[in-house]
């Protein structure tokens, strides 16, 4: 299986390293160089059987309510679908979905793009599994926060992860998103940051998925 490893900066693509039959790529940070780079590599650099968003991300709160323990820095999460944020429509009612505003953005309902699910069957058993948000606009307050995870139910939020999957979804390719906590979110002062150890989690993570795509 040959694999394209989509991140969005230098830091993450270091920490994921050289990998046999693995392209691992910096697409820049947010929505739109992430779709564009996936976009290009799969053009110019395939074929590939399988793609990857993979980077750290910040803990949102409430993460891993109800399974026993919360999200820390360092722990991995594997995206059961990857959830655009902000794309919708504000009424006096509060925020409403892509179906809300009655188009769609994709072979998919909603905001929610989803995973390859044999993908994620071949992954998901080393690690947490949940709705990852892919924000434009970073949670720096608890309301912010907050109303990340009434719009998605998400567990964690990242700026790329919905659009690389997305961009491989609309070429044909089975896409995945995998992300290390490297912060938490909420109000900005209060935040936990240890990139370190997310990119150290990050990168052996990547390792123990593709050793199991690819076997």
């Amino acid at each position: 299986m040959r694999v394209l490893i989509v991140t969005a900066v230098e830091a993450e693509a270091k920490s994921i390293g050289d990998h046999k039959d693995t392209i691992v790529i910096v697409g820049g940070i947010g929505r739109t160089n992430a779709a564009a780079a996936t976009t290009q590599a799969i053009l110019e650099q395939g074929p590939f059987d399988a793609v990857l968003s993979a980077g750290v991300a910040g803990s949102l709160p409430g993460a891993g309510a109800g399974a026993g323990m919360d999200l820390d820095l360092g722990d991995v999460i594997v995206a059961t679908k990857c959830v655009y944020v902000e794309e919708g429509l504000i009424t006096p009612e509060g925020f409403k979905g892509m179906q809300g505003l009655g188009f769609t953005l994709g072979s998919f309902e909603g905001n929610e793009v989803p995973v390859d699910s044999d993908l994620l069957e071949l992954v998901i058993k080393d690690y947490r599994s949940g709705p990852i948000a892919t924000v434009a606009t970073c949670s720096g307050t608890d309301e912010a926060a907050r109303e990340v995870v009434r719009r998605t139910g998400a567990l964690a939020e990242a700026m790329e992860g919905a659009a690389v999957v997305h961009a491989a979804m609309r070429l044909g390719l089975p896409g995945l998103e995998v992300r290390a906590i490297s912060n938490t979110t909420g109000r900005r002062d209060a935040q936990r940051w240890d990139l370190r150890r997310g990119l150290s989690a990050l990168g052996d993570a990547i390792r123990a998925a593709l050793a199991s795509l690819q076997g």
